[in-house]
């Protein structure tokens, strides 16, 4: 996009639709909308009631840095500076992983458990699972974890957006940090969406993955490393009867199948993703 004195909205559209098209981002016209209502701080659909309006330069110079940006591969959350899930809005950056749809239906399963009222959500990241659980929930008691104290800071950020005051944030590896509390009850359900990319597979991942923090998609060297850990860390801090549920990646599911076997874990059941692909995992604390 050259630099005008004026231009109309819908030429504007036009145009940062065929640049991003031409620096093969997909759903180009959609990003240009969520990109110029951003600049211009007014809902998308808001545009299509706009298209006369003519634009100034100080409102196409952020748009043109935007555009510059998402052609680079910079996700479109953090240019925006947040995403939408689960029905509200969170903030995201380069802090944690930008949470995918796939661990909405996560949530949705791990909502059909009856009688959760202790919940642990472990490698929370922006802290959307344990806010959402928290909201949809809101007898439950919560505690979250995370190895990367700057993650935990943006999930305490977006509970403080959400007013969700009664989850409590542990910094640290896995379980580990529930070791230090003595007086730490189990827990009904431990659920997580941990690294599961084989750690060759990283580089071959989409230009956009790459700004996600590396320790939230490196699982090692099969993917499974801190799954496997996790699967073999929870018995001491589930109730009888309670539920670990997991997000796992493609052809996954016998592997971690087995160690949860080796575990003694019982009523183990492998679950399809809208797409078809077997993508959770649960299993219940005999």
């Amino acid at each position: 996009m050259n630099p005008q004195k004026s231009v109309c909205l819908l030429e504007v559209l036009q145009g940062g639709t065929d640049f991003l098209q031409k620096n093969r981002i997909e759903q180009p016209r959609l990003h240009v909308e969520y990109l110029l209502a951003h600049v211009l701080g007014i809902p998308r659909l808001e545009l299509y009631l706009q298209f006369d309006r003519f634009l100034e330069e100080r409102e196409l110079a952020p748009l043109r840095l935007y555009l510059r940006e998402r052609s680079k591969g910079v996700p479109l959350q953090h240019l925006l500076g947040s995403v939408d899930f689960f029905g509200r809005n969170f903030l995201s950056d380069a802090r944690a992983l930008i949470p995918r749809p796939e661990t909405e239906e996560l949530i949705e399963r791990a909502l059909t458990y009856k009688k959760t009222k202790r919940i642990l959500d472990v490698g929370t990241g922006s802290g959307v699972i344990a806010i959402t659980l928290g909201l949809e929930n809101p007898e439950a008691e919560i505690d979250a974890i995370d190895l990367s104290s700057q993650a935990l800071d943006l999930a305490e950020k977006n509970a403080q957006r959400h007013e969700v005051t009664r989850i409590r944030w542990h910094c640290g590896n896995l379980l580990e940090p529930l070791e230090k509390i003595k007086s730490i009850r189990p827990f009904d359900l431990i659920i997580a969406n941990l690294p599961y990319i084989p750690h060759n597979d990283i580089r071959s991942l989409a230009r956009e993955i790459a700004f996600d923090p590396i320790m939230a998609l490196d699982g090692g060297e099969s993917g499974l490393d801190l799954i496997n850990e996790l699967i073999s860390q929870s018995p001491k801090f589930l109730q009888p009867g309670g539920h670990l549920l997991l997000e796992i990646g493609k052809n996954q599911e016998q592997e971690v199948m087995q160690a949860l076997r080796e575990h003694h874990y019982q009523e183990i059941c492998v679950l399809p993703d809208h797409q078809g692909v077997l993508r959770f995992i649960e299993a219940v604390q005999p």
